[in-house]
């Protein structure tokens, strides 16, 4: 047996230095020796630079060494399953190639011929889920990462990659936010799975429960409602923003009083929401109630025998009973309309959707009263109005300056209530719209004044002239464009190009359906023709140039082929501008041609 040495007996030599820390050795190293004394001694032969990293690595490997095994995670569990068909080799490689070119160069400014496969993206999944495909699973970590990038491919992404992208949205934190976004409803509960549908509803993540609110008012509006009452009160605001947005899928009176109790809710935001689903409803409380604020204030009002039809001097004629639409129209007078703004914005207003603070620029009575013309239901303007038509209506001169406040009301107010006969009033002939704000004269009024000038009279009527109207109007002529029927909008954006060209069209063309009509199709490539014999630059069109590759029918491409020759240059053209053009027509034939091909691909 050896026994140990006695503590008595040993000599002690001197205490060992203490070793860095990790801390000081990385210092040292970003200073440099030169700047800073390491916390080592060099060895003899040994420069002061190779001691430090000998320390370095003597305290990496004692690190190492004193880590514990961590404990076994526990496994994920497996990757549901995505029982639609796989996609066509051809139309797999397609994909491949585009999620590759996700993070090129492509613009409107580019040069070349190369079609822009960046941009075709999003055309390639809306044609996938036509044919109800599911994504492979090798490419969903690269469709993840460009609906990542980029916001406008998120819904169209994760519908087609389907359950299996919310499976690995868990498993990674760069791809969350395919959590909180609404996914694909191909793993959802059905009509016949009413504990499926309640469970996810109550356990499933915000995603899935947007998803499965959305299908069941697709599927059964009232279980949908039923669904949402139910946790209605513990949702949080911004959750009941988003599921009350969703009842716009199917919405019905059968919603009103829902939304009417929605009215009450603690979220301004959601206040809004409900109003404005109110609003679109025909005959609800809340639609009686802004036109009685509606009715209010605007007032029919008749000239004198011989006065100038906008009207120097008018006697109120009662809008509740207004006169006949033949009484309207004698020789008796010339009628007009009179507007007085509210005076203040009460609590009921509010309650129903009023915003009391105007934005910057507005003032307050013209704000308060856009919003309850914007609430009211147009189908009422004909009654109070001596059985005029919309068209009729919209031709009326309107005094003291307020026609484009009243109008651009009644443009939202079409759009709310997807009204077609008040759209087309609104819009007019193509013709007679003007370029520029937006405003437009429709109509007869296109040959007349469109606002009276203030007089005594007037001014009385209408309480006062409009100190806090807007210079300009703010109504959107794409939005209105989307009540009409897609065939109609076409051809009204068709005759706007050709009447005023394409430096307006741009939002207009965005609200077309895809492939765009044959005559529209042509409209756009003559304006382009025409700009390019005009001998400006194809990238001052650049917008609509990537529009159209994405837009025209591509069975137009070898219509088009003629438009890529290179023709000899105006005489007082842009330097190299139909060399520009050339090749901009050239990607723009390329880009059909390539579509037709990725059409082919996804055929099964």
């Amino acid at each position: 047996m050896i026994e140990a040495p006695s503590t008595h007996s040993t000599r002690l030599g001197p205490a060992a230095p203490p070793e860095p820390s990790w801390e000081e050795l990385v210092s040292a190293a970003l200073l440099g020796t030169e700047r800073r004394t390491p916390p080592v001694a060099a060895r003899e032969g040994r420069s002061t630079a190779a001691a430090l990293l000998d320390a370095a690595a003597v305290s990496t490997v004692r690190r190492r060494a004193a880590l514990r095994p961590a404990p076994a995670r526990e496994r994920p569990v497996p990757a549901p399953a995505d029982p639609r068909p796989p996609l066509p080799p051809a139309a797999r490689r397609r994909l491949a190639l585009l999620l590759a070119d996700r993070n090129g160069i492509g613009g409107g400014h580019r040069r070349g011929a190369a079609p822009d496969l960046t941009e075709l993206l999003p055309q390639w999944l809306a044609a996938a889920a036509q044919h109800g495909y599911r994504a492979p699973e090798a490419l969903l970590p690269a469709l993840l990462d460009a609906a990542r990038a980029r916001t406008d491919l998120r819904a169209a992404a994760l519908a087609f990659a389907g359950p299996r992208a919310l499976w690995l949205a868990r498993l990674n934190d760069e791809w969350k936010f395919a959590l909180r976004g609404v996914g694909s409803t191909a793993a959802l509960p059905g009509a016949d799975e009413p504990e499926a549908v309640r469970t996810l509803w109550e356990e499933g993540l915000f995603a899935e429960r947007v998803s499965l609110l959305a299908a069941l008012r697709r599927r059964d509006p009232a279980a949908g409602l039923a669904l949402l009452a139910a946790t209605w009160s513990s949702e949080r605001a911004e959750d009941r923003l988003m599921f009350l947005d969703s009842l716009r899928e199917g919405l019905s009176t059968a919603d009103e009083p829902f939304l009417e109790q929605a009215l009450s809710d603690r979220s301004r935001n959601v206040r809004g929401t409900a109003a404005e689903l109110l609003s679109a409803l025909p005959g609800t409380a809340l639609a009686a109630r802004m036109a009685d604020r509606a009715r209010a204030c605007v007032a029919l009002v008749r000239t004198e025998a011989g006065a100038d039809p906008s009207g120097t001097t008018a006697h109120l004629t009662d809008p509740l009973t207004g006169p006949s639409s033949t009484n309207a129209i004698g020789t008796d007078g010339t009628w007009a309309l009179v507007v007085q703004a509210p005076r203040a914005c009460d609590a009921a207003m509010q309650r129903d959707g009023v915003v009391p603070r105007p934005p910057t620029g507005r003032g307050e009575r013209a704000w308060w009263l856009s919003q309850l013309l914007e609430a009211a239901p147009l189908e009422c303007w004909s009654e109070w109005l001596g059985g005029r038509g919309p068209a009729e209506i919209v031709a009326l001169p309107v005094a003291d300056g307020w026609r484009t406040e009243l109008h651009d009301a009644w443009c939202r107010a079409a759009v709310r209530q997807r009204d077609v006969a008040w759209t087309r009033a609104l819009l007019g002939a193509p013709a007679a719209a003007a370029q520029g704000s937006g405003s437009y004269v429709v109509g007869p009024a296109a040959t007349a004044s469109t606002a009276a000038p203030t007089t005594a009279t007037t001014t009385a009527a209408s309480g006062g002239a409009s100190p806090d109207s807007p210079a300009g109007s703010s109504r959107d002529l794409a939005r209105l464009l989307t009540v009409l029927p897609e065939d109609e909008r076409a051809q009204w954006v068709a005759e706007y190009i050709a009447a005023h060209g394409l430096s307006d069209a741009f939002r207009m063309l965005g609200v077309c359906a895809v492939p765009w009509t044959e005559p529209l199709g042509r409209a756009v490539v003559d304006a382009l023709d025409i700009a390019r014999d005009a001998g400006s630059y194809p990238w001052s069109f650049s917008g609509v140039m990537g529009l159209a590759e994405r837009c025209l029918d591509p069975d137009a491409a070898d219509r088009l082929a003629m438009l890529t020759t290179v023709p000899d240059e105006p005489a007082d053209g842009s330097p190299g501008a139909v060399g520009y053009w050339s090749e901009a027509f050239q990607r723009l034939v390329g880009t059909l041609r390539l579509r037709a091909t990725m059409r082919a691909e996804l055929a099964p």
